[in-house]
């Protein structure tokens, strides 16, 4: 009993500084990511907070895969699939390119480093984490090139990354030794099984949710969907993180047909308060480690810890900015020599900015203190306490110190614009209601004169709204849009009121609180339908 009140009050105290720290940060218009962190290290030494260790197994099995599965849902598979090249460059030839120099690099920087605890150490810090970098790149207007990039890189690299530390660990535990060829084959399996699992967990639950229609039960099996893909992968020693990707795009551009509208608004609604609970989480339990982390080195005093820490987050820093130039010239001659795409030369400015958003987070601590304690004749794992420490400091050093001063970056290298007219959406918009109002013409002329009314109301209506995109498109907008925000207000105010009138019937006793719920339920997808301008 008293176990299962103290993991509540674990809980309650987490949720709390989550919402608290996730309210600051919004207060202070920064990227909560980087408030939870500061929190969580500041809270952790505040007497009395209880202490909270980061379970490496919970981070892998309970967190990542609902978190992986919720970015493959909203990334654009045409924009994916359009800058694979570049992604892939990064996710793979970056992250062993981030292995090879920390293992280097370490041994020139920190005596008793080893090339293979080098190589732990760098792959446990090479997968980045974009969340808080493209949090302010949307809010900043940086160009939709650069985050979309951003975000698939975040899909992958956790694959590469996660196989080098296999291999890295292999190197220190068993001393065991692997050739060119081994490592190509482990990482074809990797890839290959990864997203055959995926996709094959992806056309079952195709399969499966076409036969339901019903809101709680689709949510739940929603759930339930990236844990079977991550676990049937990592069962079969495959990619558990390319399984969780493949299976959320593929069923992303079969959620028109997988889910009704009405399951669909809730599905939503749910995701994106679980996603916040879980990415807060994180931030916060990165924070809450330092206390754990400090508290196991007895051999560095602390200013010698600080000097570490800053040297090695330097070089993490270093070298993706030293890969980026050539790495982003050679995925531009790719996709325009080879694969014949129409992109632009990549500008040094946005270079310099994808190079600066290379921010870590919980996948590498939580990689770092996975590490065994012990090698396999007995002895001590060698620098593992250390290697916890730097990966601590180069999460803590790159989402502070990059997530703070990119915004600055940004404007002052001239890529922030304020948001503009989607073109492409107004297109869209365009093209869907010109085929409606053709349906309606098709309806009319097959059904009954008596109803020429109904039909007439409505082909005004969709052709107000095409008049209103047209004349929006041809800059002469101004008329239209102070009519659509004068409609929109009384529209607005006519649902306070009937939803006023609505609760004083519930307060006299005439309708009940089911009732109730209806018809709120109708007002807010009312007003929710018709925010916007067409």
């Amino acid at each position: 009993m008293h176990n299962v009140q103290a993991v509540e009050l674990v809980v309650l105290l987490l949720l709390l500084f989550v919402v608290a720290f996730g309210a600051l940060a919004r207060r202070l218009e920064i990227p909560y990511p980087i408030i939870l962190v500061i929190a969580g290290a500041l809270l952790g030494f505040v007497p009395g907070i209880p202490k909270i260790a980061l379970n490496p197994d919970t981070i892998f099995f309970v967190v990542l895969p609902p978190l992986l599965y919720a970015a493959a849902w909203t990334t654009s598979w045409r924009d994916f699939r359009f800058n694979l090249v570049s992604i892939l460059l990064l996710a793979f030839g970056l992250v062993f390119f981030t292995v090879i120099g920390v293992a280097a690099g370490t041994q020139w920087l920190f005596a008793g480093f080893t090339w293979s605890a080098g190589i732990v150490l760098g792959a446990a810090i090479a997968p980045t984490d974009a969340l808080a970098a493209t949090s302010i790149a949307k809010r900043i207007g940086l160009p939709k090139r650069i985050t979309d990039v951003l975000e698939g890189e975040s899909l992958v690299n956790d694959a590469s990354g996660l196989l080098a530390l296999e291999f890295g660990t292999a190197m220190v535990v068993r001393n065991e030794s692997f050739t060119a060829g081994d490592a190509t084959l482990r990482l074809i399996y990797l890839i290959v099984a990864g997203l055959a699992v995926g996709l094959a967990t992806g056309w079952v639950i195709d399969k499966l949710e076409r036969r339901i229609d019903d809101g709680p039960i689709e949510i739940v099996i929603s759930i339930l969907i990236p844990y079977a893909a991550y676990f049937a992968a990592d069962r079969m020693r495959a990619s558990g993180v390319l399984a969780v990707v493949a299976c959320g795009l593929y069923l992303s551009r079969r959620s028109h047909v997988l889910f009704s509208p009405g399951v669909r608004l809730q599905a939503y609604a749910v995701w994106d308060a679980l996603g916040f609970i879980l990415n807060g989480l994180v931030f916060v339990l990165i924070g809450l480690q330092l206390p754990y982390v400090l508290a196991e080195i007895h051999d560095h005093s602390f200013p010698t810890l600080i000097l570490y820490g800053a040297l090695f987050s330097g070089l993490v820093i270093a070298l993706r900015l030293i890969w980026m130039f050539p790495g982003a010239f050679l995925a531009y001659w790719i996709r325009t020599r080879i694969l014949h795409q129409d992109v632009s030369c990549p500008s040094a400015a946005g270079v310099l900015i994808l190079g600066w958003t290379g921010m870590r987070g919980v996948i590498a601590l939580a990689a770092a203190i996975a590490l065994p304690q012990t090698l396999a004749n007995g002895t001590p794992f060698p620098q593992r306490n250390l290697i916890i420490f730097l990966a601590f400091s180069v999460i803590f050093t790159t989402l502070v110190l990059q997530g703070l001063t990119l915004p600055s970056l940004v404007r002052a290298l001239g890529l922030a614009s304020a948001p503009g007219r989607n073109l492409e959406e107004e297109a869209a918009r365009r093209q869907i209601l010109e085929a409606a109002l053709a349906h309606l013409e098709q309806m009319r002329e097959n059904d009954e004169d008596e109803f020429d009314a109904i039909y007439e109301d409505l082909t005004g209506h969709y052709r107000q709204r095409l008049a209103f995109l047209n004349r929006k498109e041809d800059g002469q907008g101004a008329a239209p849009l102070a009519r659509h925000q004068r409609l929109s207000r009384i529209s607005r105010e006519l649902a306070r009121v009937e939803r006023c009138t609505a609760v004083e019937l519930r307060n006299q006793g005439i309708i009940d609180d089911e009732v109730l719920r209806q018809l709120e339920r109708e007002l807010d997808l009312r007003e929710t339908g018709s925010a916007h301008p067409t």
